[in-house]
C-alpha cells in the first residue's frame, strides 16, 4: 500500500480517496540463479548479490536493498540460487547461513525459497539412495525441513529442477515427478511451504534423424499422465513456451493439459535469447501476448493469465487454484541490477503483471518511465515509445516467423548461431534444408500441434489460419512460400531483417533528442549502449539474411544481401601485416573472412575512397575479444580522424577468444569529410602482452571470478577487423 502511494506521488498521478486491491495470486516470486561460487548462470549484470566464495555473503546490504526494491513492485518470494543447485547446500552450516539472507528480506515481507537437488538424501545425509518412495527418504526429508524451518520460520519452500539437462530425479528409480515432488510437499506441509516442480524436463539427446522426435512435446508427454496426482502445495512451474525463452514461440499446451493440478508461469526476466542486456528489449509486450493467449479448454475461454491465476480450473469447492508467476531474474553486483538501465523496466513490469495480468503494457511503461526517468513528457514519450516497439524490432532482426532466436545455441546464447540448433541432440531444430524450413509438428509431423486443445490446435494445424508470426514453430515450407502480404517467405525475411536493423539503428539518434534533458551518466551509457545495439542489429541482419540467401538460392529481390552499399571488405584492402582468417560459423563475418594482427608494431589496412564528395559516415566492424585491448586509429590522407580501444566487455561473461556472432562489434566516426580519391587507412595495434599468454596468472576482470582467471588461456587480442562501411551521414533527428 505505501508503494502504491509513493509510485501515485512520484509519478504524478490523482490520489484517489478509496482504492482496494489484490493480487491475482498467491506466487508472486524471482528465481536467481546464482551459485555458491558467486557466478550467476545465465546472470549478465556482474555476480552474486548474495554469494561468494561458497558462503552466503558477509555484507548482505545488498540483499536487502534488493528484497525492498521487489516489495515495492509486489513481489513476495525470492528463490535465490540457481536451479541447478550445488549438491551440499543443505548441510547444517548452510542452512545457518541462508538464515542470514531470509533475515534480510524479512523486513520487507519477502520469503526466501531455495532450489534443491533430490539427490541431497545422498550428497549430503549419506543415504545409499535418494528414492522418493523409500520411508527413509522421506524421513529424511521431513527432518531436513523442520531443521530449516527452525531456523527460517518463514521459509517459503523449495524450487527443483530434475530429470532435465543432466540433473538426477524420480526416473531413475521408475518414478513419476508426481512422487519426487509429493515427498518434499508432505514434510513442507506442516509449515505452510510449496514446492515449485519445473516442468522443464525433457531430453537432450534427442535423435536428429527421427523426423517424429520434437523437444516440444516433452511437456504434456512427461506430465500430462500425472494430472490430479499432485499434493495441493504442489505448483508445476511451467515456462511460458514449449522450448526456452524465445523471442517468440507459442503458449506451452502444459497450461491446457493440467486441469487438476497447481500450476505457476514461469518467465524470464534476464535476456538469456534476447540480446542479455545489451539490447533493449521490453519483455512485458511479449508476456501481455503470452498471458492473453486464449488456449480454449473444454471449448471455453480458458486464456493462460486465467489459468495460473488458479480460475479457469478452481477447486471442487468453487475457489482458485494456488498458482502465480515466477521471473527468472539473476540481478548482480552492478549499480543498476540488470546493467542496462533500460532493463528495470523488464523487473517493474513482471512485478505488475504477476499482481495484475489485465494491466496494458503502456501503463506499465508509463509509470515505470515517469518513475525512473521524471515526468517531463518529452521524455516520457521517447522513453514509452522506444520500449513499446523494442520486443518486435529485436524479434525482427534475430529469428523470424517463430523459428526460435536463432542464436548461437550451444553455449553463449547471444549473438547469431544458426545452425547451432541443428543435428545435435538439444532439440532446438528449424530443419533449415534445400526444399524448405521449418518444425513439421503437424499431424502428420510430430504431432505437438494435437497437444493443445482442438480449437487452439485445429488454428495451429491449417496454414490457412496458423499466424505468420508461428508459421515456421509449427509448419516446414518452402522459401518461395507465399505469405498473406504477397511477399514470399524468404523475401520478407530479407525486408523484415533490413527494416528491424534500420529501426534499432535509430535508437541512437532518437536518444540524443534527450541530451541533457536526462542526467548525463544514464544518458552516456544508454547511448553507448544503443550504439552498441545498432551495430549488433547489423551483425544479426547480415547473418540471417545471408545465411537464407544461401540456403534458398533465392536472392534478394532488392539486391542487398551480400551487397552492401560502401562496404570493402577487410580481407580484399590492400593491408600491410594483416593476414586473412576463416570466422566460424561463416555467417557471422561478412563474406566468411576477418582478417587479423600478430606483429606488435601494428597493421594497417589502406583503400581509395571511390565515391563521391561529402560527408560520411564511417562504420569499422571489428571483434572485440573479452580482456584484450586492441587500439584502433582511423586516418584520411595520414590524418587521424579517430582512436578507439577494444576494451568493452561484452555478454558471454566467459571467455570466447573466436571473431564471431558473440564478439561482433561495430566503432562509427560520424560525419567526416572525404573527397574522392582520398586515402583511407585504418592502423592497428593488437593486444600481445605477455600477462595474456596461456598459464599466466592475472587479476580477474570485471565479473570474471578469480577461479576462472586462473585458467590457462590465451587472452591475447590480434586486433581482428570484418570491414570497413563508408555510407552518407545521416542528419540527427531535431
Amino acid at each position: 500500500g505505501v508503494f502504491h502511494l509513493l509510485e501515485l506521488i512520484g509519478a504524478e498521478q490523482p490520489l484517489p480517496k478509496h482504492e482496494q486491491q489484490t493480487a491475482a495470486a498467491g506466487i508472486r516470486w524471482t528465481d536467481e540463479w546464482d551459485n555458491m561460487n558467486g557466478t550467476i548462470e545465465r546472470g549478465y549484470a556482474g555476480p552474486s548479490i548474495f554469494f561468494e566464495n561458497g558462503h552466503v555473503r558477509q555484507d548482505l546490504s545488498r540483499a536487502g536493498q534488493y528484497a525492498r526494491l521487489l516489495a515495492s513492485i509486489g513481489i513476495n518470494g525470492c528463490n535465490v540460487n540457481n536451479v541447478n543447485a550445488d549438491l551440499d547446500l543443505l548441510t547444517p552450516a548452510h542452512i545457518r547461513e541462508f538464515a542470514r539472507l531470509a533475515e534480510a528480506f524479512r523486513p520487507w515481507g519477502v520469503r526466501l525459497a531455495m532450489s534443491i537437488d533430490l539427490t541431497s538424501p545422498q550428497t549430503v545425509g549419506g543415504m545409499s539412495t535418494f528414492d522418493p518412495l523409500d520411508p527413509s527418504v522421506a524421513t529424511w526429508w521431513k527432518e531436513k525441513v523442520d531443521e530449516i524451518y527452525r531456523a527460517i520460520p518463514d521459509f517459503g519452500g523449495f524450487t527443483v529442477k530434475a530429470d532435465s539437462e543432466g540433473r538426477k530425479g524420480p526416473s531413475q528409480y521408475g518414478r513419476s515427478p508426481a512422487d519426487a515432488a509429493n515427498v518434499l510437499a508432505r514434510a513442507l506441509a506442516p509449515h505452510r511451504g510449496v514446492v515449485l516442480y519445473r516442468g522443464f524436463v525433457y531430453n537432450n539427446h534427442l535423435e536428429w534423424s527421427d523426423r517424429k522426435a520434437d523437444r516440444a512435446r516433452a511437456g504434456v508427454d512427461n506430465f500430462a499422465r500425472y494430472d490430479g496426482t499432485f499434493e495441493d502445495n504442489v505448483i508445476i512451474q511451467i515456462k511460458e513456451g514449449p522450448i526456452d525463452f524465445q523471442a517468440r514461440e507459442p503458449v506451452s499446451p502444459l497450461f491446457a493439459a493440467l486441469r487438476r493440478t497447481n500450476v505457476a508461469i514461469e518467465l524470464q526476466t534476464a535476456q538469456e535469447y534476447t540480446g542479455q542486456q545489451r539490447h533493449m528489449v521490453w519483455l512485458p509486450s511479449m508476456w501481455h501476448w503470452v498471458l492473453d493467449t486464449d488456449l480454449h479448454a473444454d471449448d471455453r475461454s480458458t486464456p493462460v493469465k486465467q489459468i495460473v491465476t488458479g480460475h479457469s480450473f478452481p477447486l471442487a469447492n468453487g475457489k482458485p487454484r494456488r498458482g502465480g508467476f515466477v521471473s527468472v531474474t539473476n540481478v548482480g553486483m552492478e549499480a543498476n541490477w540488470l546493467h542496462h538501465p533500460m532493463a528495470m523496466a523488464n523487473l517493474y513490469g513482471f512485478g505488475k503483471l504477476a499482481w495484475n495480468p489485465d494491466q496494458l503494457p503502456a501503463q506499465i511503461i508509463d509509470r515505470w518511465t515517469r518513475l525512473t526517468w521524471g515526468n517531463n513528457p518529452e521524455v516520457v514519450k521517447l522513453i514509452t515509445t522506444l520500449q513499446l516497439e523494442s520486443w518486435q524490432v529485436y524479434e525482427g532482426y534475430t529469428g523470424p516467423n517463430g523459428i526460435g532466436t536463432l542464436t548461437n545455441i550451444l553455449g553463449y546464447h547471444f549473438g547469431p548461431g544458426i545452425e547451432s540448433a541443428e543435428r545435435n541432440g538439444w532439440g532446438q531444430w528449424f530443419r533449415g534444408e534445400k526444399d524448405g524450413i521449418g518444425m513439421d509438428r503437424t499431424a502428420n509431423g510430430t504431432g505437438y500441434i494435437q497437444q493443445y486443445p482442438p480449437q487452439l490446435a485445429a488454428k495451429y494445424e491449417s496454414l490457412t489460419t496458423c499466424p505468420e508470426d508461428l508459421l515456421l514453430f509449427f509448419h516446414h515450407v518452402p522459401y518461395d512460400y507465399k505469405l498473406r502480404n504477397g511477399k514470399t517467405l524468404v523475401q520478407s525475411i530479407y525486408d523484415t531483417h533490413y527494416s528491424a536493423a534500420a529501426q534499432a539503428g535509430s535508437y541512437v539518434a532518437r536518444w540524443q533528442q534527450l541530451h541533457g534533458v536526462v542526467d548525463d551518466e544514464r544518458y552516456e551509457q544508454v547511448l553507448g549502449l544503443f550504439r552498441f545495439q545498432a551495430g549488433h542489429a547489423i551483425v544479426w541482419r547480415d547473418a540471417i539474411n545471408n545465411w537464407f540467401q544461401r540456403i534458398s538460392q533465392i536472392p534478394d529481390g532488392q539486391g542487398r544481401v551480400g551487397q552492401e552499399a560502401g562496404r570493402v571488405e577487410a580481407e580484399a584492402i590492400i593491408g600491410a601485416g594483416y593476414e586473412p582468417v576463416d570466422v566460424t560459423p561463416w555467417e557471422t563475418a561478412s563474406g566468411g573472412k576477418a582478417v587479423v594482427c600478430h606483429k606488435a608494431e601494428g597493421c594497417t589496412l589502406a583503400y581509395t575512397f571511390q565515391q563521391s564528395s561529402g560527408t560520411y559516415d564511417i562504420a569499422v566492424q571489428y571483434f572485440d575479444i573479452w580482456r584484450g585491448v586492441s587500439r584502433y586509429e582511423l586516418r584520411r590522407n595520414g590524418e587521424v580522424v579517430a582512436t578507439w580501444q577494444a576494451d568493452d566487455t561484452l555478454p558471454p561473461a566467459q571467455f570466447d577468444a573466436n571473431p564471431d556472432g558473440q564478439t561482433s562489434t561495430r566503432f562509427t566516426a560520424n560525419s567526416i569529410a572525404l573527397q574522392q580519391g582520398d586515402k583511407l587507412e585504418l592502423h592497428a595495434i593488437p593486444d600481445l602482452r605477455s600477462e595474456l599468454q596461456p598459464g599466466t596468472s592475472h587479476k580477474a576482470a570485471p565479473g570474471e571470478l578469480e577461479s576462472q582467471s586462473r585458467v590457462p588461456r590465451d587472452y591475447r587480442e590480434y586486433a581482428p577487423v570484418d570491414y570497413i562501411e563508408v555510407t552518407p551521414s545521416v542528419r540527427k533527428v531535431k
